[in-house]
């Protein structure tokens, strides 16, 4: 088992490659950018793309998914909530003043509760609406593990002032959905560094209660 995280596209989201290099098969969560770069690291670990996973629908993070998948075959995952983000895609590259990358719908939802990944690398969507309305975070219990979008950072939480975007219904998603995770469980944000959700409760300024 290898996980590889590291920075994609002008806005530096935090691509992962999951992969169990005992069957030869990976998933890659949030291929925003950079496909060309992914597609050969997942070459030259003579890895098969199983699944590409999108935690919410912005630019940053669903920006690659279709020419990852035209390039590997594997299906695109998304939360239905985020469709409407797609169809928001030239706006989105307006903001960013980048060209609009082609997308398409999702193949299959990320709804909660379902399992996804590999079979040796199983992950539970957990659906975390606030930064967007179809943000998920996938936490793979047996790897003590959560990959969690924009939805928690380190220090910080997601942005709610983009379309979709409502501030108390974040709080409330990380307070139900996340914080009950075990303190040592690993957080791997869409942007910056790792952290625990153990330090997030004790000392994220957005957690604390007045």
């Amino acid at each position: 088992m290898r996980i590889e995280t590291f920075p994609v596209g002008p806005l530096e989201c935090n691509c992962t490659i999951l992969s169990d290099e005992a069957a030869c098969e990976a998933i890659v969560i949030d291929p925003g950018d950079d496909i060309a770069r992914i597609h050969r690291r997942l070459t030259e670990g003579g890895l098969k793309l199983k699944q590409i996973l999108i935690t919410h629908g912005h630019i940053d993070h669903v920006g690659g998914a279709l020419k990852l998948k035209r390039l590997t075959g594997a299906p695109i995952f998304m939360n239905e909530d985020d469709v409407f983000q797609l169809d928001m895609m030239d706006e989105q590259a307006e903001w960013l003043g980048v060209p609009t990358p082609e997308t398409a719908l999702p193949d299959e939802s990320l709804s909660d509760g379902r399992l996804v990944g590999l079979a040796s690398l199983p992950a539970r969507v957990l659906h975390t609406p606030g930064h967007t309305q179809g943000s998920v975070c996938l936490h793979f219990a047996p790897l003590k593990l959560v990959i969690a979008g924009d939805t928690l950072f380190r220090g910080s939480i997601g942005r709610t002032d983009l379309p979709g975007g409502d501030g108390a219904q974040i709080l409330d998603s990380i307070a139900r959905r996340l914080l009950p995770l075990a303190d040592e469980t690993k957080v791997l944000p869409g942007h910056g560094p790792a952290t625990t959700i153990g330090e997030e409760r004790l000392r994220n300024p957005f957690l604390q209660q007045g």
